[in-house]
């Protein structure tokens, strides 16, 4: 008995059709999944780094009067760009009584800091508030120092806090830690001097040294995250960098401290958001 050869010429006309159907459908689902991927790589590149989120937040605390505080982190200006300008402006409508900058000024591109620091002195100098700009180191500080650091950050009417503190107004210091992985954090430093009873702020970059400060002040401010910067649905971020901890973005709470982790503004090593927008934080402290 001879066997009956089923190429496509001679197979049955259903199966022919399965074959042909299942195809089609192939074809449409790689179609679709190159739409998609065109769509969130226009968002990720051309979007969402440029669509920073206004977040308000309100806190009760030891102060005289109601402190309206302007979280930013995570500058990583390459120069007054679009995304700067929208910074800008919203500071300008929100009037924030005093700006408080938890580190990484310089633009990264593939792991490579821009050289020089003028992106971030176009943006800083025209940063302005009340009780002032306070800022501290970040990683990225401490990789590429800027030439005669105190003096370039007074000149563009910042206040640098190398472990360190000042007085915001009497009732409210700010107290500012070199960054915890890549410099030399000195909480008790820091800390040094600030009058019992002041409502106290301390600033760092990196959030897992949160644990080793936590119970001694009122309010700790970080970013270093960028909140993943890329993220998918229902997973986790797929890398966070070295002094992350556990911590990703958002409210955390130990010892009665609480602490902010801020998204930041820019980008590190790849222009790109997704799922994951800018953000300046806004938080009030009310009597």
């Amino acid at each position: 008995m001879n066997a009956i050869s089923q190429n496509p010429s001679t197979a049955p006309a259903n199966v022919v059709t399965g074959r042909a159907r299942r195809w089609r459908v192939y074809r449409w689902a790689f179609l679709l999944f190159v739409l998609l991927a065109a769509v969130a790589l226009a968002d990720g590149l051309l979007i969402e780094p440029y669509s920073i989120e206004v977040t308000h937040y309100e806190l009760h605390g030891a102060v005289a009067t109601p402190l309206k505080i302007a979280h930013l982190s995570d500058i990583h200006a390459y120069g007054f760009g679009r995304r700067e300008r929208r910074m800008l402006k919203t500071l300008a409508d929100e009037k924030p009584d005093i700006i408080l900058i938890t580190g990484d000024s310089p633009g990264v591109w593939l792991g490579r800091p821009n050289g020089d620091y003028t992106g971030a002195k176009q943006v800083y100098e025209q940063l302005h508030a009340p009780l002032g700009v306070w800022f501290v180191r970040g990683n990225w500080e401490n990789a590429q120092p800027v030439r005669n650091e105190r003096v370039f950050y007074q000149s563009i009417g910042v206040r640098l806090l190398l472990n360190s503190n000042g007085e915001a107004r009497p009732d409210v210091w700010i107290a500012g830690l070199d960054d915890p992985y890549t410099g030399a954090a000195k909480p008790d430093v820091a800390l040094a001097g600030i009058p019992s009873g002041a409502y106290t702020i301390l600033l760092f970059h990196s959030p897992g040294y949160f644990s080793h400060v936590a119970g001694r002040i009122n309010l700790c401010l970080a970013g270093h995250t960028h909140g993943g910067q890329v993220r998918f649905p229902f997973t986790k971020p797929l890398w966070l960098p070295r002094g992350s901890g556990h911590f990703l973005e958002g409210w955390y709470e130990d010892r009665g401290t609480k602490m902010y982790v801020s998204r930041g503004i820019g980008t590190s090593i790849l222009p790109i958001r997704f799922l994951c927008r800018p953000e300046i934080a806004f938080i009030t402290v009310e009597p």
